[in-house]
């Protein structure tokens, strides 16, 4: 299964893949003006910047093999997909309990509280684009996306 892996030593805290990420979880998947502008409320970023000077990376989700939050998900809301491994949140059957949130070992789930509550996290773009958007729209390729035994660029 391809992943997002994180070069810290590429990144420099911009959030661009932040603002990658709303973009493409949002109604104008490919404008961002208008995805800032006229989206509300507006999508939460599936990717956290960590920013610890000297030292800030991307966190998103790891889509655990053993997936901690879909074992303890009591209302089978988190759920693997069988063909691509990416483990998704169906938000319509979240109902907010952020079990999920305790048990990730990554901290990498969010709580999106506007509207009805429901956990967020990175969905690798899933039915949005080829390649998640948080790697796309990194301008420094502090981010990859690639199979576990491939080499890093």
């Amino acid at each position: 299964m391809k992943k997002v892996y994180a070069r810290e030593e590429y990144c420099t805290g911009c959030g661009l893949c932040q603002v990658h990420c709303i973009t493409a979880h949002s109604p104008y998947k490919d404008n961002i003006v208008k995805a800032y502008k006229k989206t509300f409320p507006r999508p939460l970023p599936r990717v956290i910047v960590e920013e610890q000077r000297p030292v800030s990376f991307a966190l998103q989700c790891r889509h655990c093999e053993d997936a901690p939050c879909v074992k303890a998900c009591i209302t089978g809301a988190m759920q693997r997909d069988p063909a691509t491994g990416v483990v998704n949140n169906d938000e319509s059957r979240c109902v907010g309990c952020w079990t999920c949130i305790l048990v990730c070992p990554h901290g990498a789930v969010a709580r999106d509280e506007r509207g009805k509550k429901a956990a967020s996290k990175c969905d690798m773009c899933s039915g949005i684009h080829e390649v998640p958007a948080c790697v796309a729209g990194c301008p420094n390729g502090a981010l990859e996306y690639r199979g576990e035994r491939e080499k890093e660029a």
